[in-house]
């Protein structure tokens, strides 16, 4: 009998693909064995038997994962589970990137330093500690040119990233920053990138983003997908994200060259990537690759990919358990049908009381799910602080157009209300 095939999944507890995984790898006749940041000090406390580590702590992961082993795959969900996993797949012997390369992706100064010493296109920028005092602050926002973005190192998806047009937000922004940084929430995270900001140009244009899988140098393309939504600041909420691309084929091509370009300079592969790209509408203008994560699409947002091949049909998950367990993935291609996901902003900061109008944004034409994350009585932030979304919308339809508007149809039918909160006094 056979030896069942085990792959090694690194994630957060709250991370919402987890589950997505289990049941891909159920489908697949494959172990899945979690490492999670649980509390070690219970036993089975999310009743998923997840092996317990800190993400911070390679050495004790190691040794904590190995009585679960062997394994023939290795897989990450999230930026800093995927440095994890790096170390660990180093250390296994396990089809990875690198610990050097996902170490780089997960500090924004490092990818930047990356991009510029292979000559690829990158807005000014500099690294600046978190602990400076006011009359320093304002000599360092004088020193600048407007309008710029301010970045905590630390953070990704948009949490903390804020853009400023003079010296006078620039103080306001970088006091904001430090404070969500020194947040115990944060603190317990005992990252080394917690006391830095990046500053860097801001660039002028509209965002897309590329889901792929490196190896060998070698981009294989997945999707690549618009943001129809402009993000141009302050704040950089991401809502919107629909496939196809509906950019001229020379444009998508010109991503995803510079998008191998950028994984091939910081040393990515064998693995997943997730790319974040800005460029202007002229088709002259340069491609700047903002990011690329050493993990795939975060979230549930993977739901709206589906590839085919000799008449078979997968999900995202379970494309990349093929991939982790070192198959061929050259035969898979995205479906032909047009597909998208509204990450559901959170308006406004507070105590959720309800949403109402989930079936009626259900019953939207094209519409294939509404996932409503967040509890009532949940405390919720807005960004920039914030971490997290209202939920979910899915459509799917035959042209990215349809998929757009059943997407703002359904949206528009939500009704949020928040509870009010007493003040205390003493």
């Amino acid at each position: 009998m056979a030896t069942p095939r085990n792959v090694l999944l690194v994630a957060a507890t709250t991370g919402y693909q987890v589950e997505q995984f289990r049941q891909a790898a159920s489908r697949m006749d494959v172990e899945l064995t979690l490492a999670s940041d649980c509390c070690h000090q219970l036993e089975n406390p999310w009743g998923d038997h997840a092996v317990p580590v800190r993400f911070d702590d390679a050495k004790g992961a190691l040794a904590a994962v190995r009585a679960r082993g062997p394994f023939q795959g290795i897989i990450a969900c999230g930026d800093r589970a995927a440095v994890l996993a790096a170390e660990l797949a180093d250390r296994l012997n396990l089809r990875f990137h690198s610990p050097r390369a996902a170490a780089r992706c997960h500090d924004k100064f490092a990818f930047r330093q990356t991009m510029e010493s292979a000559g690829l296109p990158v807005p000014w920028f500099r690294r600046e500690r978190l602990t400076l005092d006011p009359p320093p602050v304002e000599k360092l926002a004088a020193e600048v040119a407007c309008p710029c973005v301010l970045k905590p190192l630390m953070l990704s998806a948009s949490r903390g990233v804020i853009r400023v047009n003079n010296a006078a937000e620039f103080v306001a922004a970088y006091g904001r920053i430090r404070r969500l940084l020194e947040s115990q929430e944060l603190r317990a995270l005992r990252d080394p990138n917690a006391e830095w900001l990046m500053i860097e140009g801001y660039i002028a244009g509209r965002e897309y983003a590329l889901e792929g899988w490196i190896a060998m140098g070698v981009l294989q393309r997945f999707a690549l997908f618009d943001k129809p939504d402009p993000l141009e600041g302050p704040y950089f909420e991401e809502s919107l994200y629909i496939a196809p691309s509906r950019l001229d084929w020379d444009r998508r091509a010109l991503i995803w060259d510079m998008v191998e370009a950028a994984a091939r300079a910081v040393g990515l592969g064998p693995g997943p990537i997730h790319a974040e790209i800005r460029m202007a509408g002229e088709a002259a203008s340069p491609v700047y690759v903002l990011e690329v994560a050493a993990r795939p699409i975060g979230g549930l947002c993977a739901r709206t990919l589906r590839f085919e091949s000799r008449g078979e049909r997968i999900g995202l998950e379970e494309l990349l358990l093929r991939g982790a367990l070192g198959e061929n993935l050259a035969f898979w291609e995205r479906e032909k049908s047009a597909a998208g996901v509204m990450m559901i902003p959170i308006p406004q900061s507070g105590i959720l009381a309800e949403v109402e109008g989930v079936n009626e944004a259900a019953a939207v034409a094209d519409i294939e799910a509404v996932e409503i994350t967040a509890k009532p009585g949940e405390p919720l932030q807005a960004l920039p602080e914030g971490a997290s979304y209202l939920g979910f919308l899915f459509a799917r339809a035959r042209t990215p157009e349809q998929v757009e508007a059943a997407l703002r149809a359904a949206h528009s039918r939500l009704r949020i209300h928040w509870r009010e909160t007493l003040s205390v006094v003493g």
